[in-house]
């Protein structure tokens, strides 16, 4: 079983920025990929970014390239999503999400357990 909660989330203007974490706890953390979906209202959840579990890999849904910075700290357990340039566009539930491997996924099913997420709105 693994908990995760995450935390940052809130109303910016577009172009500010701001950092999501997400703290875990039940499992070995550093051995685990990690990711962050989004889910706009009335739209499917979807990718944004995922770290493996050594940090090493990172990959990113094309719109977030350049803006985004998926980043982990073993030691706290915890993944954190840097998010720089919003735009309205980014507005949506964000989630964190576990994998049981060390290589990441960009696919929704690749991953075991979910956040509660937090909501992030960018105002225009």
């Amino acid at each position: 079983q693994v908990q995760l909660v995450e935390s940052g989330g809130g109303l910016v203007q577009a172009g500010g920025s701001l950092r999501l974490s997400c703290a875990a706890s039940g499992r070995t953390f550093s051995l685990d990929a990690m990711g962050w979906f989004r889910q706009a209202p009335e739209k499917e959840r979807e990718f944004v970014a995922s770290i493996s579990a050594g940090g090493g890999t990172t990959y990113y849904e094309d719109s977030v390239k350049g803006r985004f910075t998926i980043a982990r700290d073993n030691a706290k357990n915890t993944v954190y999503l840097q998010m720089n340039g919003l735009k309205p566009e980014d507005t949506a539930v964000y989630y964190c999400a576990h994998r049981r491997s060390w290589d990441p996924s960009t696919r929704y099913d690749g991953y075991d357990y979910w956040g509660q997420g937090t909501q992030v709105t960018v105002s225009s």
